[in-house]
């Protein structure tokens, strides 16, 4: 029984060792190359167990699908205006033919070397077209920066597609001034914004300015408006008052001047009130008990009034 055995060990580690040799696996995230002898013989594309000529006939090379990023270092660009900045980006690639891949750049390290000349030349010429008060800006109607990085990736991807392989974004890390710069382009940039700070100022003041103009007219005509129906209305009242006066005057004249007496009294007597006249003023003719038969009639409506000018006349002479 055991030569029995050691035989079928021997074919199962015989079988073993011809299924590791021969059998081989994709997986989902990466394409195949089977090469013989040093020649590419076969392209896979499709995941799955697949079976190959033993090593050294045949070997089989894997590249990945997946998208890469390579990250260009910090280089100095100058825009249009002739203003030196230092940008800092990085680029999203991913292989598309492996073939061509494999001939034209072998490897991760060939295809870096390749897209930083790419992005570098399309960077350089990209934002030597725009200036840079379009790369840095607040205001988004006029930042053009998306866009000249989408030029930059179309150009880059049309250029590197004949190596095999695609740039699917290109994006800055950085923007920023080469250190010997910085100081006057802040410098320059807060006198900038203080200009502009002083437009809006300006602007705002004369504005405010006409508003006021504006506001203090329409008073004016409000007031003036208001004024003279006043006086229309004033006019009118005292035009009728005097028609009143002229007729209650015009039926009794001594009645109205009584009337009128009493209403004076009524002014500018009081408690603490001291007169000093002649005994024959006009004025305290009503109230000197002597002259209560002279007073004129009382109107039907006041008669059986206290305060009938007897009655004043004689809570006078009491008071005396």
């Amino acid at each position: 029984m055991k030569p029995v055995r050691i035989a079928a060990l021997g074919v199962l580690g015989l079988g073993f060792l011809a299924a590791t040799l021969t059998l081989y696996q994709v997986d989902t995230t990466e394409y195949a190359i089977v090469t013989q002898f040093g020649r590419p013989v076969r392209v896979l594309v499709e995941p799955g167990l697949y079976i190959k000529a033993p090593d050294p006939i045949q070997n089989v090379l894997k590249i990945s699908k997946q998208i890469q990023v390579y990250n260009l270092p910090k280089t100095e660009f100058l825009s249009s205006d002739k203003k030196n900045i230092m940008v800092e980006a990085y680029a999203t690639w991913q292989v598309t033919d492996a073939l061509a891949f494999l001939k034209n750049v072998n490897n991760l390290r060939g295809a870096g070397t390749q897209l930083n000349d790419i992005i570098k030349a399309e960077l350089g010429a990209a934002l030597g077209q725009v200036e840079l008060g379009r790369l840095v800006t607040v205001d988004a109607a006029q930042a053009s920066l998306p866009d000249t990085l989408n030029t930059v990736k179309e150009r880059a991807a049309a250029r590197t597609g004949a190596y095999g392989f695609t740039v699917t974004d290109v994006q800055l890390k950085e923007l920023t001034f080469p250190e010997a710069n910085l100081t006057s382009v802040f410098q320059r940039m807060r006198s900038e914004r203080e200009a502009i700070a002083r437009q809006f100022r300006s602007e705002g003041a004369e504005e405010a300015a006409r508003i006021r103009a504006e506001a203090d007219t329409e008073k004016a005509k409000i007031l003036a408006t208001a004024n003279r129906e006043s006086a229309e209305i004033r006019g009118s009242a005292d035009a009728e008052a005097i028609a009143i006066y002229a007729g209650s005057f015009g039926k009794d004249k001594d009645f109205y001047r009584f009337s009128r007496t009493l209403e004076a009294y009524d002014k500018f007597i009081d408690e603490g009130t001291t007169l000093i006249l002649p005994s024959d003023s006009e004025l305290l003719q009503y109230l000197d008990p002597r002259n209560a038969l002279k007073l004129p009639s009382v109107p039907a409506a006041t008669a059986g009034s206290s305060n009938s000018p007897a009655d004043i006349a004689a809570g006078s002479e009491r008071d005396k």
